[in-house]
């Protein structure tokens, strides 16, 4: 299967670590956590980079990007190394645009429940799955 590139959007904090950083490098990678580390990811996001090495003081591991820089977290069920795609809403709205230029996606489990942060210490939780395997046809599986 060839690999389409994408466009993820995010808002970035300008007193966030994270901001400068991502400025300044111009490349980044999203990792998508289960549900299974969820007090972990919490842990993180309350932490700064700034005082701290967060590999180590959570226990993760950091794994080499193909693409980026930017090191992979191994315990998440996807990584997407991230290049910027559009700076345009940077300084305005602190709006970052990234073009996914390699996806890492584990083979199990085969349905994850996966970590979506919505924001104001809410997260969704990615839930039951249904098939519809049989009304679509081959060539679109």
């Amino acid at each position: 299967m060839q690999f389409e590139p994408s466009l993820i959007g995010c808002y970035i904090f300008e007193g966030n670590h994270s901001f400068e950083m991502l400025r300044r490098s111009r490349e980044c990678v999203t990792n998508i956590p289960t549900v299974d580390i969820k007090d972990v990811v919490v842990g993180v996001g309350n932490s700064t980079g700034a005082n701290m090495d967060k590999f180590a003081k959570f226990k993760l591991t950091a794994v080499a990007g193909r693409k980026v820089a930017a090191p992979l977290i191994a315990e998440c069920y996807a990584n997407f190394e991230c290049k910027l795609a559009d700076s345009s809403f940077i300084g305005k709205y602190r709006f970052f645009i990234w073009e996914v230029v390699k996806a890492h996606v584990a083979v199990t489990p085969k349905y994850p429940r996966t970590l979506h942060y919505r924001g104001d210490g809410v997260f969704m939780v990615s839930g039951r799955h249904i098939s519809m395997r049989k009304s679509f046809r081959p060539e679109n599986l």
